[in-house]
């Protein structure tokens, strides 16, 4: 992996401020419910950081609603918690005043449209296969399956935890290539559109004359005409002329898949 760890951290440690109000179906009294405000980190995912959220808002809810799931919307869409924070703010809120503004519910969960994610056993099941997911695409040879249980729990430790140095002690396994073959398999990506599920194809580093594909032959492959488009990926517009090998390597999240959010001009 291309040794320049300062990229890695300086995305680990973005964050975005947000102001969780509660729905007004959820109200037990006609008592104003305090908002919370909180900066959650972008590389996380909501489900690990509710907690506190969810004890403030507990004394403002109905007897009906207590005990129920947590479910989150922005602008009346709800939130799919599996993805991690910093995709969905990309994609819904990225031209949105700040602190982003998330309205909290516990009755009522959209089944056609969210998944279940009642514990952080669930939550880690689901990061833990869609890492070994992005694993499969990027070597011949799983490395995930190569490693012990351990290791497999400071990564999630890590990322649970917000500490950068120990997920990437052992992230840095994930991201390895030999200098006889320095460029993944496939490159792990998922594209992002607000009102759509995302798209994911099989795409190499590089093309079958060992030129090295850019974000735009990416792009190219998913949609004919991005230019019209605008692509945010961890927060930053990236140049189309971005080596996918490099993008894989310094701009993936933490579930090692590059998450691409597209927007309309």
């Amino acid at each position: 992996m291309s040794d320049d760890r300062e990229i890695l951290r300086e995305l680990w440690n973005g964050q975005v401020p947000v102001h969780f109000v509660l729905s007004s179906d959820e109200t037990s009294n006609m008592e104003a419910p305090q908002p919370y405000f909180v900066l959650v980190p972008r590389q996380t995912y909501f489900p690990l950081c509710l907690d506190k959220v969810n004890r403030h808002f507990q004394k403002y809810t109905t007897q009906t609603a207590a005990g129920q799931e947590i479910w989150l919307d922005f602008d009346g869409t709800p939130l799919r918690m599996h993805y991690p924070v910093g995709v969905l703010f990309d994609l819904f809120a990225h031209d949105a005043l700040l602190p982003w503004t998330i309205t909290v519910h516990y009755s009522a969960f959209p089944e056609d449209e969210l998944i279940h994610l009642a514990s952080r056993d669930a939550m880690e099941s689901y990061f833990m296969s869609t890492l070994k997911e992005a694993d499969a695409l990027k070597h011949k040879v799983t490395i995930v399956s190569t490693m012990q249980k351990k290791d497999h729990k400071q990564l999630w430790t890590g990322l649970l935890n917000d500490r950068f140095d120990q997920f990437w002690a052992i992230n840095r396994k994930l991201m390895e290539v030999s200098s006889e073959n320095p460029y993944f398999r496939y490159i792990p990506f998922r594209v992002y559109q607000a009102d759509k599920s995302f798209i994911q194809k099989l795409v190499k580093p590089v093309d079958e004359e060992g030129r090295r594909q850019t974000l735009a032959d990416l792009l190219l492959q998913v949609f004919p005409d991005h230019q019209n488009r605008k692509v945010v990926i961890q927060g930053v517009k990236m140049s189309p002329q971005t080596p996918l090998q490099w993008l894989s390597e310094h701009f993936s999240y933490p579930d090692n898949f590059i998450h691409i959010c597209v927007h309309e001009k």
